[in-house]
């Protein structure tokens, strides 16, 4: 076995269980540095790929700035358990609902997507420059693309309805 496919494997695990953690545990802050370091540890499988600018961009963004953005929010939300309201049973099946939808789609993107490693190896073009990296992106990857920030404002607006306090009629 060679040391690149036990390397793949290491963080593949890593990835898996961070990722879980980080939706069973109950406490929201343990929940985000789950969260980060499995996103450290997608940033070692760009490494993997030889894609150094993802990976580090990769951990400026999503590691920096957007985990400084979910933790302001879950600082500012004040989670207690004995304020929390019980959701009814429509808003949770919305999310299963939804979550659904969500697994479809990707599957259907992941069906449809047909690798194109031959063509890439023989034009002979570098994929770490910056100018051709963003071609790549915004020509043929622009739906995954937007699919993604999308995604990202669907669980912003996650965040804030679940932190929504019921308001008692008195």
């Amino acid at each position: 076995m060679s040391t690149l496919l036990i390397i793949f494997y290491f963080l593949s695990a890593i990835t898996l269980a961070t990722a879980f953690l980080t939706i069973i545990s109950k406490n929201p802050i343990h929940s985000a540095i789950y969260l980060v370091i499995c996103f450290f540890s997608v940033a070692g499988h760009y490494l993997l790929f030889n894609a150094q600018f993802l990976a580090i961009v990769h951990i400026i963004v999503y590691s920096g700035a957007i985990m400084v953005l979910f933790l302001f929010t879950i600082m500012l939300m004040n989670l207690n358990k004995e304020d929390e309201p019980h959701k009814n049973i429509a808003s949770k099946l919305a999310a299963v609902v939804s979550f659904g939808l969500v697994c479809f789609v990707m599957l259907a993107v992941f069906i449809k997507a047909i690798p194109k490693i031959e063509t890439y190896r023989t034009s002979g073009q570098d994929f770490q420059s910056i100018k051709v990296l963003g071609k790549v992106l915004l020509n043929e990857y622009m739906v995954p693309f937007e699919f993604a920030s999308v995604l990202l404002l669907v669980a912003m607006m996650g965040v804030v309805l679940l932190s929504k306090k019921e308001k008692s009629i008195q």
